[in-house]
Parts: C-alpha cells; sequence; structure tokens
C-alpha cells in the first residue's frame, strides 16, 4: 500500500494570519477527505537558535512583533522592514542548514509555506535535503510587498488570492503553470457555514439592543491601543449604535475597555473562536486593513472601515486602497473622524451600496487550494 503524501504546512505566530491559514487548509482537506498527512511546522521553533532578537531581549521576534501591534507602536514600520530583512541576510546561510538538517529528518512530499520573508531560506534548505520536492507558498496577504517578501526568483509555486499578487508572480517571470490565482484570502470553514440564528434574540443575550446599529472593532488576535478611544467616541456619540468589541489575548485593553463608561451599549469581549456568530450579529466592521480581518468582514457582509496612514503596516497599505476602489468601505486618513463618518455611513445609502459591492465577491479560497495542492503533486508524482 502507497503511504500518505506528507506535506507540510510552514507558520509563524508573527500576527495570528499564518497559523490561521495554516489551520484552515487542515481543517478543510481532512473534511474533504484528502488521503494526505498534514504536518503544521512553526518556522520560530526550526529556527530559533537564530533569532538573535531573542538572544538580545529574551523575546522571540515573532513576539516581539505582536506586542508591537498591540501597543500600536508601528510608526516608522516601513523604514524597519528593510532592517530586518538585512538582519535575515545575515542567517541566511545558517537558516539554510537548519532548514536542510530539518527536513533530511522530516521527509515532506511538499512544503507549503504561509510565511513571508523566509521563502528563499526555506526553498533552499528543502533542496537540500530533498531536490525536486515542491514548494508552494500561499500568500496570506492581498499583495506582495517586494523585494524578498513573499515572492522570489527561484523554481516553485504561488498562490495568489487577487489579481494584483497574481500579476506580480508573472511580472517576476514566473511561468503562468507555476501561479494560481484563487478567490481570495484562507479563511476558517466556519465562516462558510449557514447560520439560522435570531439575530435580535442572540444581541440581547449580549446585553445589547436586538434593533440598534451594531459595529463590530476588531483589530486581529493581539488587540490595540487603538480600541480605546474609538470605543470612547462611539460609545457616546449622539448617534444611537453599539459596538461589540474584541480584545484578542490583550487582556490590559479587556479590562480598561470593561471599566468604559459609556450611553451607547458596549459588549466587550477577550480572545474568542465567535467571530463569525460576532459578525452576524453586526452591521459594520471597524479595524485596521489586515488582510484576515478584512476578508473575514467581507465573507459576512459587513462593510469595513479602515485606517491608512504611516502607522500603517506596509504590507497592508495597498489593502486600504483595494477596499476604496471596490467600494467595500471607507478608508480614513486615521480615527479622530470615525464618530462623523460612522453617522454618516448609517444615515444615508452608502452602507448598502457597500453591501451591494460585497455581495458580488464569492471567496472560496480555502475549497480552491487542496485541489490546486492536489495537481502539483500528481504532477510530480509523475515525473
Amino acid at each position: 500500500m502507497l503511504s500518505k503524501p506528507t506535506l507540510d504546512f510552514v507558520y509563524f505566530d508573527a500576527g495570528g494570519g499564518h497559523r490561521s491559514a495554516a489551520l484552515a487548509l487542515q481543517a478543510l482537506i481532512a473534511a474533504e477527505g484528502y488521503e494526505w498527512n498534514v504536518r503544521l511546522v512553526n518556522l520560530q521553533e526550526v529556527l530559533d537558535s537564530l533569532d538573535i532578537f531573542r538572544k538580545i531581549t529574551r523575546i522571540r521576534l515573532q513576539d516581539i512583533y505582536n506586542l508591537l501591534l498591540a501597543k500600536g507602536w508601528t510608526l516608522g514600520s516601513a523604514y524597519l522592514l528593510p532592517i530586518m530583512q538585512a538582519i535575515m541576510r545575515v542567517y541566511h546561510p545558517a537558516a539554510v542548514r537548519l532548514l536542510g538538517a530539518y527536513w533530511r529528518g522530516h521527509k515532506p512530499d511538499m512544503v507549503v509555506s504561509l510565511v513571508p520573508n523566509l521563502n528563499r531560506a526555506l526553498f533552499e534548505g528543502l533542496a537540500r535535503a530533498w531536490p525536486g520536492t515542491p514548494m508552494v507558498t500561499v500568500l496570506t496577504d492581498l499583495a506582495d510587498y517586494p523585494p524578498h517578501f513573499w515572492m522570489e526568483n527561484q523554481p516553485q509555486y504561488f498562490v495568489c488570492g487577487t489579481e494584483r499578487a497574481f500579476e506580480q508572480a508573472l511580472g517576476m517571470g514566473h511561468p503562468e503553470s507555476r501561479v494560481f490565482r484563487v478567490s481570495g484570502m484562507i479563511l476558517r470553514p466556519k465562516f462558510y457555514e449557514q447560520s439560522a440564528c435570531n439575530i435580535a434574540e442572540e444581541r440581547v443575550k449580549l446585553g445589547l439592543d436586538p434593533d440598534l446599529p451594531t459595529g463590530l472593532v476588531l483589530f486581529g488576535g493581539e488587540g490595540s491601543s487603538a480600541m480605546l478611544p474609538i470605543a470612547r467616541r462611539l460609545g457616546n456619540s449622539s448617534r444611537k449604535l453599539q459596538l461589540i468589541l474584541v480584545c484578542g489575548k490583550n487582556a490590559q485593553l479587556f479590562k480598561r475597555l470593561k471599566n468604559l463608561r459609556t450611553h451607547n451599549r458596549l459588549f466587550v469581549e477577550g480572545f474568542t473562536k465567535e467571530i463569525p456568530r460576532y459578525m452576524r450579529l453586526s452591521d459594520f466592521f471597524i479595524g485596521k486593513p489586515g488582510p484576515g480581518s478584512i476578508s473575514e468582514a467581507l465573507k459576512m457582509g459587513l462593510p469595513v472601515i479602515v485606517e491608512k496612514n504611516a502607522w500603517t503596516l506596509p504590507q497592508e497599505r495597498f489593502n486600504a486602497d483595494w477596499i476604496r476602489e471596490h467600494g467595500f468601505g471607507v478608508v480614513l486618513p486615521n480615527f479622530q473622524r470615525v464618530e462623523r463618518e460612522v453617522a454618516q455611513l448609517l444615515s444615508g445609502n452608502r452602507l448598502e451600496e457597500m453591501r451591494c459591492a460585497i455581495r458580488h465577491t464569492n471567496n472560496r479560497a480555502v475549497y480552491e487550494v487542496p485541489p490546486i495542492l492536489a495537481r502539483i503533486l500528481a504532477l510530480h508524482a509523475a515525473a
């Protein structure tokens, strides 16, 4: 009997989207009955001995990144990224050696990368251990942020969730046979489940009004200090509305929001896997233009309100332009104007116009990726 093909899904926890995409694909592959052995590979753990930031601060690089997100300390991130990439280039030969040694002891039939910045090292480490083994990079951003972010000039495969990313890959000279276009970002299968929940009743269970316009405020799995002034402004707005605020793992923010007193109702939640439920109970979304959160909101039919400025992560700035271009929401220079913008959004037809634009999308990427991987496996098995 032939053994099951082994697929290594490579992720890290700098931001929540990489692990989330890996878990979503793993769950879908199991549910659809693919006869594959899927291994989740935490890249931080494989390369831990090279983490210079951990050596200096005793804090892992991915934890430093998440702390910056939680505190909102992202000003100048466009200048910090090249510095970080320069450090990675210094340690590149050592990273290749570690990855080669790892895969010599854990032979895969395919490596699926869900991380940026390290795809050259992944490819070369894999080639050192098992030459000819296919590598696929599934972008968890709407577009690449060149150079050396998601895409490298090496013979591998790419899965792109937007036309922009698809064109970027072709523009680098990658053949169309190695670049696959899917309909969006990878979302958990739970976002595709049909629900017959009574929205009014569910809102009441949270202590909210059954009929008032409801906004969901979400800044990823680590939360953000930016949520506090948003809660104050909208919580005390003269426009009658209410908010669901999801803080993620940010315990300090959770406590401060719970203690906030406003005349509009607030429901405050910490880390939760019930984001689809909270989105069903909401009318619009407020957050950063992260690819995961905005894709989840759009899948659930929610117009989005985001900001784009010097604090916005460089790889997420395209996302804000994409939202504006497609009419999926509002892009603000900062959230100081959020009260006025929400009032305008709720007063006229703009909210419904945005919902109409969103209804024309149909993101089924999580269902589209496994057949692509199956094709690549079959191609290399026949070679």
